[in-house]
């Protein structure tokens, strides 16, 4: 029944992804979703070197060996990573999926096909879409307005993006962007997607090694609880709504902010700290607007025997019993 491109591609029982979460999705988190049936991508740049990245790939390996996949994202920076010796790392361990974000993955594309790695590019408009799929990438993520992270500047919702990239492209397309249960995995399978892609609903789960406090901020937020900042700067992010958002929004208000005026409130390392300690006064953290659908913390294999129950039930009885009333009534 949900057997898809996406499913056929990674080897996967479920279409569901795990995407890239810094700091959070490392080995834990993509063992527990490859043994339910998923597939989950380790964040590389939670690690501040390729050799701790590969410590955490044959770690994975210890705890699975069902697939798993890596996430690069590739953003302007002050101390830009090493990016081509984290692509070597992943080819020398035999990584077989990349998800990238951020810039085009253009220049890394020779040394990740040549490899035999299958490139998944997130992308925020169908324009980056039809491009990444030029560049050979094997399959590209949409992400809609409602996500987490960059949305990017077009404000288009997942509702809009799904099936117009499906009518543009000929590559599987992952939804991405306000899916958190099983009536988000039969409506992307609806619009057009191969495969769903969640990151805040598997922040809320047992295994993501974040601060109880965070997942229980989730767990009480509603979907009007996150704030787009750097809206000004054209750097769109959203994040969830605490002191330090309602300070940057503040800041940017008086209508000349520059980077160094908010980078204080928004510094990766003190986000790091809320993620450890649960403070939520510190730093910014990274959330959709799924939040306002999130009420519990699951194991990961809870979650997943919920996301398909439940997509099972409108697919196999709610929506054809539907379509059988419709059938008389004509």
């Amino acid at each position: 029944m949900f057997q898809t491109r996406i499913t056929e591609m990674f080897g996967i029982r479920y279409p569901i992804i795990q995407g890239g979460l810094m700091w959070l999705a490392r080995a834990e988190l993509a063992a527990a979703v490859a043994e339910a049936g998923g597939i989950g991508f380790m964040t590389a740049l939670s690690h501040d070197s390729p050799e701790k990245l590969r410590d955490e790939i044959r770690k994975v390996r210890s705890l699975t060996d069902k697939p798993f996949g890596i996430n690069l994202t590739f953003l302007p920076s002050l101390r830009p990573p090493d990016f081509p010796a984290y692509v070597q790392t992943c080819i020398d361990e035999g990584v077989r999926f990349i998800e990238t974000a951020g810039r085009n993955p253009e220049a890394f594309m020779p040394m990740m096909n040549e490899a035999g790695i299958k490139v998944v590019h997130k992308c925020t408009s169908v324009r980056h879409a039809i491009k990444a799929e030029k560049i050979g990438c094997a399959a590209v993520s949409i992400d809609g307005f409602e996500c987490a992270g960059h949305p990017g500047e077009d404000d288009v919702t997942s509702l809009i993006l799904i099936p117009l990239a499906r009518d543009n492209l000929s590559i599987p397309v992952v939804s991405s962007g306000g899916f958190g249960d099983g009536r988000g995995l039969v409506a992307s399978l609806a619009l057009g997607a191969d495969g769903m892609n969640m990151g805040t609903r598997f922040v809320a789960t047992v295994e993501c090694p974040i601060h109880d406090a965070v997942k229980q901020a989730l767990v009480n937020a509603s979907e009007r609880d996150t704030r787009l900042l750097m809206r000004t700067l054209r750097n769109t992010a959203r994040y969830l709504a605490n002191e330090n958002a309602e300070k940057v929004l503040e800041i940017e208000g008086t209508g000349n902010a520059t980077i160094q005026d908010i980078k204080q409130y928004m510094s990766g390392l003190e986000g790091k700290k809320m993620i450890e300690t649960g403070d939520l006064s510190q730093g910014v953290f990274s959330a959709g607007q799924v939040i306002g659908m999130i009420r519990d913390v699951p194991t990961v294999q809870q979650l997943f025997d919920r996301i398909v129950g439940e997509a099972t039930e409108l697919m196999t009885s709610r929506l054809p019993m539907m379509a059988g009333q419709a059938a008389l009534a004509a």
